[in-house]
């Protein structure tokens, strides 16, 4: 089967910033989402393109930090949902469930001079 990369520049917000976001007041909440996702759209669409995939998937993630401030698990939660919402929005994935994304694994490393994401997306 197929395995697409989808390389993300720079950070995305964390699960505390956003739940810090939401507590000041909804629409704070929703716009740090909307912006989180139009970076990540902006990236499916520079590399992606008009990709449909209609099997299910395997994702893996290769979080890149600039240093080690943040928890893993914030740094991965908030971002593998916006990354996957962002996904369904484009139409590279049809879904977002269980019989979309059968499962996914996170890696971390330390990139100061080149802080990303990775996304490999493999057709299972």
């Amino acid at each position: 089967m197929a395995r697409y990369t989808l390389v993300i520049p720079g950070r995305l917000d964390n699960l505390n910033d956003y739940i810090s976001a939401c507590r000041t007041n909804q629409y704070k909440g929703s716009k740090i989402k909307a912006s989180n996702e139009h970076k990540v759209l902006v990236a499916i669409y520079e590399q992606l393109g008009r990709l449909r995939i209609a099997n299910p998937v395997q994702m893996r993630y290769r979080w890149y930090e600039k240093n080690k401030r943040r928890d893993l698990d914030n740094i991965s939660s908030f971002g593998r949902k916006v990354i996957q919402d962002a996904l369904v929005q484009a139409k590279i994935l049809k879904n977002d469930g269980w019989k979309n994304i059968i499962r996914f694994s996170d890696d971390f490393y330390l990139d100061p001079d080149n802080p990303r994401i990775e996304v490999d997306i493999e057709e299972i």
